[in-house]
């Protein structure tokens, strides 16, 4: 259900001027190039996703064997969460176990790398139609 109502000087011309939720009479509307949150966010401001990975790749000091590394810190996270795995923390080491399955699935290659027929008649085709293309083009130059 619309709602016109005529304002003020435009009502008394018969003109008639929408007015309602999402509507605001053009006297509060904004004005071209002006902004209704004139701070806005403030430049250089992070967002979470760029404070979470500036804390994973800052720089930590560890002590292994008597030597310092400098890793990143979530590598030490890592390494932290291994030897807790090792120290029989279960949960630990499931973690590692499922990240690992996780991240070694989906770079894996499959075993069957062997191309059937009809793949390795398509390649060919493709290949021959590219070296007719190449041998008009040599001979037209």
């Amino acid at each position: 259900m619309s709602r016109r109502r005529q304002q003020g000087p435009a009502g008394a011309r018969g003109k008639r001027t929408d007015v309602g939720y999402g509507r605001p009479p053009p006297e509060h509307q904004f004005k071209p190039g002006q902004s209704g949150n004139k701070r806005g966010r403030p430049k250089g401001s992070k967002n979470e996703a760029t404070i979470i990975d500036e804390l994973f790749n800052r720089k930590v000091d560890i002590r292994q064997g008597g030597r310092v590394r400098i890793i990143s810190f979530l590598e030490a996270l890592f390494l932290k969460t291994a030897e807790d795995a090792l120290k029989s923390n279960l949960r630990a080491a499931a973690f590692l176990l499922n990240r690992r399955q996780q991240l070694g699935s989906s770079s894996e290659r499959p075993a069957n790398d062997v191309l059937d027929m009809d793949d390795r008649k398509v390649l060919e085709s493709y290949v021959q139609q590219l070296e007719e293309k190449f041998k008009k083009r040599g001979e037209s130059e």
